[in-house]
């Protein structure tokens, strides 16, 4: 007897349902589920009675692959646990399938126990599964006479694992359609492998592949003899699910008319339900593997809910689009019978509501119908999924507002002059605002820029336009001025606000202070002079004292190449002539910022080469000089080099600079050795170092970028890079670091895998760049743009403007169009902050094992003279199959995988 459905169309529905997921058993997308096992005499059995707990497996983590459709299933009743476990790895057996097979198709209450009795001798399965093998073979969803050839010396019947043409037969009969699969048997199949698939499996492939539902395995291969695991069956008969009319007792699918905190209320069948949820409850969508959350549930759209009770044990969004359509008018009043009249256009209609309607001002807040007033644009939003298209909200779009009440400022938008705030109900509210809005704090009035979000206040509103707020508390706020003073026991400050009078403020114990070009700046490197000092932005705190002090603009003046008349130790006096010679006298003090040929600069050091002669650059306030360079180098690029006047010419910012040399000086360039002259050449960026009277070159610097990769970072601030694969090491603790985004870094923030770009003095690195690295598959290419998807799922479409290298197969090439879709690729800028692409080489291998102490995979040879099967691994290797991550340690011998490389070094592997 062959098993029918009452209903024609869903055995169709059914194998599209479960035949989609299992015929994508070529890569373990598809889906299998299991019951558990039992000991003694070596049969599988399944808890008897009880469904998965609602703590679930704990060897389905959160982020699981397979984790929506085990739990959907197990809350469903159709799989079964043991002990907490699921064992989703395991190769499901021919019992475990005809069971799930049975459940899935809701045909459980057709079991008799009775009926064990009756299965041939050779089909030994566990005590718990006789029933439903027993009623499989009733239902003609196994054949008896196929079954009895089967060789069970080894295993029995039920224990053996589930092929993949084996559960081919399955399906297609337990969606009578074993005729038309026999029809087909003489067709070949058309894989490579079809000579290794039975003559009576033959048509049964044939019939899902005309369908549209079966796919092969790597090389055109279907596998027949593959096996299936219990992760794979779960996902198989969970995506048959939404297919199929198989209707489950704890199972309800409806549209969303309620959200409340802690419940989700459905109409199911013109009626309404309301199940419970908490922080626990398990968020789903229907085209997604992982978890969504409950912001994710909307109103008016189509979700199920697993559950009793009351209690919703699983959701999914079936269906995103909410099932509302809205009709937009002029208000023009409330009706008797609950009905409003509307002129919509030049038509006038009227709409009923109810109990359950909502009413909307323009802010989402709920508000009375009374509460609108007449001529108000109003929108009235309407059910379309069920006949009486009942009316779910009536929301005011625009209407007259006048209020007074308590709140919290959320948003200030300068740009298009709106304030949101929350109102003391705990509603968003948003409104405009004009020149004519006053802001005050007791008895100040504050400017816009001094309202921040979270301060309480109290504001009105007249005409939808807010009038007033008045702060309840005072707040952070910032203001502008000239620094005058900063007191001598360095706890108040007085400076003049932009336009106004002297103002004196306490300072917090310790201000922060920001001075562009100072790392951790004190109140000791600020300029105070009444006339010249600092331009600063202070911000204060509620108690109005000073938290942070930040310089954005000084009134120092530059003098270079100034020549020191001479300079008094104890008055601290410097008399120093201009390049017109004209004298000037400036003062030094604890304060003033030294430079010259030293890395620890003081004031002692730096007296005794203030003699006459002595050239220096400076910058100075009125007589205070803030900074005095001894010049004792030069930078610039190269305009002449004159070896037989022996001169050497840079340009250096809007000046020639022409130094002589007496014998030949010491050429500089990283990475070459016994350098010179000539290996210089005109618009090289170079230092020039003097000697120690200023009038000859010693040394000649060539200024370069390079790029490594970071190995390590050693003691003493030293670090060991490599590039192309040489590997070398230098101190960084002299450089200025950057981080990707340019904030400033210290050494220990560098770590191995970093790529950076290093500015070199010579041999010195005096600046070191953090790349960014983006490791990504390229899923679309045109001449200026290309679309990359990123290990983490991202997809971005970068913009690529200006010179653009392409590293592909050895060969640097120059445009976009060299990139291909599929291509994996690791994106920088390269020294020249050309965008540079670098293409992974692909291998396909078949995994052997994982060396977790070397961090390397090691992989099948494919003959034995093959010494390329040893592979190490990036430190962040991307292991996934398809859109689900594994772990290296997840892979088995004998895994088909693809291997994408970057010199040499694994970044991705990809299972198939």
């Amino acid at each position: 007897m062959t098993f029918k459905y009452n209903n024609p169309s869903h055995s169709k529905k059914v194998v599209s349902a479960v035949l989609a997921g299992m015929m994508a058993l070529s890569a373990g997308g598809a889906a299998m589920a299991a019951e558990s096992t039992e000991t003694g005499q070596g049969q599988t059995a399944a808890i008897t009675n009880t469904a998965a707990p609602t703590g679930l497996f704990s060897d389905i983590k959160v982020g699981y692959w397979a984790e929506k459709h085990v739990y959907k299933l197990a809350y469903q009743g159709i799989l079964l646990g043991n002990n907490g476990l699921f064992r989703p790895g395991d190769a499901v057996t021919q019992q475990e399938a005809v069971t799930m097979a049975i459940r899935f198709m809701n045909q459980e209450g057709q079991l008799n126990t009775d009926t064990a009795a009756a299965l041939p001798t050779n089909m030994e399965v566990g005590n718990y599964f006789k029933p439903y093998v027993a009623l499989a073979l009733q239902l003609g969803l196994i054949d008896k006479t196929e079954e009895s050839t089967v060789d069970v010396s080894k295993t029995s019947w039920g224990q053996k694992p589930a092929s993949r043409e084996w559960i081919t037969k399955l399906l297609i009969r337990s969606l009578d359609k074993d005729a038309e699969a026999k029809a087909q048997n003489n067709q070949s199949t058309g894989f490579a492998d079809n000579a290794s698939i039975s003559e009576s499996g033959k048509g049964y492939v044939n019939l899902a592949v005309s369908l549209d539902l079966a796919k092969g395995v790597e090389g055109n291969k279907f596998n027949p003899t593959g096996s299936v695991t219990r992760a794979q069956l779960a996902t198989f008969f969970s995506r048959g699910e939404s297919l199929t009319d198989t209707k489950y007792p704890n199972t309800s699918t409806g549209y969303v008319t309620g959200l409340k905190d802690g419940q989700i209320t459905l109409v199911v069948d013109g009626k309404a339900v309301n199940f419970a949820v908490n922080s626990s409850t398990p968020y789903f969508t229907k085209d997604s593997e992982t978890r969504a959350s409950a912001t994710d549930v909307k109103l008016y759209t189509k979700v199920m809910v697993v559950g009793s009770a009351g209690g919703a044990s699983y959701v999914e969004v079936v269906d995103a689009t909410p099932q509302v359509e809205s009709v937009e008018g002029t208000f023009a009043r409330s009706l008797s019978g609950n009905k409003i009249g509307i002129f919509v256009g030049e038509n006038y209609e009227t709409y009923s509501y109810d109990e359950a309607t909502a009413f909307i001002d323009q802010n989402g807040n709920a508000i009375k119908l009374s509460d609108i007033t007449a001529d108000s644009i109003i929108e009235v939003q309407r059910e379309t999924f069920s006949a009486d298209k009942k009316t779910v909200a009536i929301r005011v779009k625009s209407g007259i507002v006048n209020k007074s009440d308590n709140g919290v400022i959320a948003e200030v938008s300068t740009s298009g002059k709106t304030i949101k705030l929350v109102n003391a109900a705990g509603n968003t509210e948003q409104y405009t605002y004009n020149d004519n809005l006053i802001i005050r704090y007791q008895d100040r009035i504050l400017s816009l820029a001094e309202l921040k979000a979270g301060s309480a206040v109290k504001y009105t509103v007249k005409d939808s336009i807010v009038q007033t707020i008045e702060l309840s508390q005072g707040v952070e706020q910032s203001v502008r001025g000239t620094l005058v003073e900063i007191g001598g026991n360095q706890s108040t400050l007085t400076f003049k606000r932009e336009g106004g009078s002297l103002e004196a403020k306490l300072l917090t114990e310790k201000p922060e202070v920001i001075i562009n070009g100072i790392q951790d700046a004190t109140l000791n490197d600020l300029i105070t002079d009444a006339t010249n000092g600092d331009q600063v932005e202070l911000t204060l705190n509620s108690d109005d004292q000073v938290t942070r002090i930040q310089v954005i603009g000084r009134q120092m003046e530059p003098m270079n190449g100034v020549t020191v008349v001479s300079y008094n130790s104890k008055t601290k006096l410097l008399t120093v002539l201009d390049n017109n010679k004209k004298p000037f006298v400036f003062t030094l003090d604890e304060k003033t910022k030294l430079d010259y040929n030293t890395t620890k600069p003081t004031l002692a050091g730096l007296e005794s080469l203030l003699n006459d002669g002595r050239k220096l650059d400076l910058t100075y306030v009125g007589t205070r000089a803030l900074s005095v360079k001894v010049i004792y180098k030069y930078e610039g690029t190269i305009s002449n080099i004159d070896t037989s006047g022996k001169k050497i010419s840079l340009l250096s910012g809007n000046q020639t600079i022409t130094v002589p040399y007496s014998t030949v000086p010491t050429v500089e360039i990283y990475n070459k050795s016994g350098a010179s002259l000539g290996d210089l050449k005109i618009g090289d960026k170079v230092t020039v170092t003097l000697g120690a009277n200023q009038d000859v070159v010693q040394k000649v610097a060539l200024n370069t970028v390079a790029q490594f990769e970071v190995v390590a970072l050693e003691a003493n601030s030293r670090i060991r890079v490599k590039s192309d694969l040489l590997t070398s090491q230098f101190y960084v603790d002299q450089a200025v670091l950057t981080g990707e985004s340019g904030q400033t870094i210290t050494p220990s923030q560098l770590t191995a895998g970093n790529l950076i770009n290093v500015t070199f003095e010579g041999a010195t690195p005096k600046a070191v760049q953090v790349v960014k690295r983006t490791l990504a598959e390229v899923t679309a290419v045109d001449a200026s743009s290309v679309t990359l998807k990123q290990f983490n799922g991202q997809t971005e479409t970068v913009p690529v403007s200006g010179s653009v290298k392409v590293v592909k197969s050895g060969s640097t090439l120059t445009s976009l169009t060299s990139l291909t879709v599929g291509d994996r690729v690791e994106m920088t800028k390269d020294t020249d902050n050309s965008t540079r692409f670098r293409v992974l080489t692909v291998m396909s291998k078949q995994f052997w094992s994982y060396d977790g102490v070397g961090n390397q995979i090691l992989v099948k040879r494919e003959t034995t003279a093959d010494t390329n099967y040893r592979f190490a691994l990036g430190s962040s290797v991307f292991v996934h199959q398809g859109d689900n991550t594994l772990s290296v340690q997840s892979l088995r011998d004998n895994d088909n995988i693809v291997l994408y490389l970057l010199n040499n070094v694994i970044l991705e592997i990809q299972k198939q």
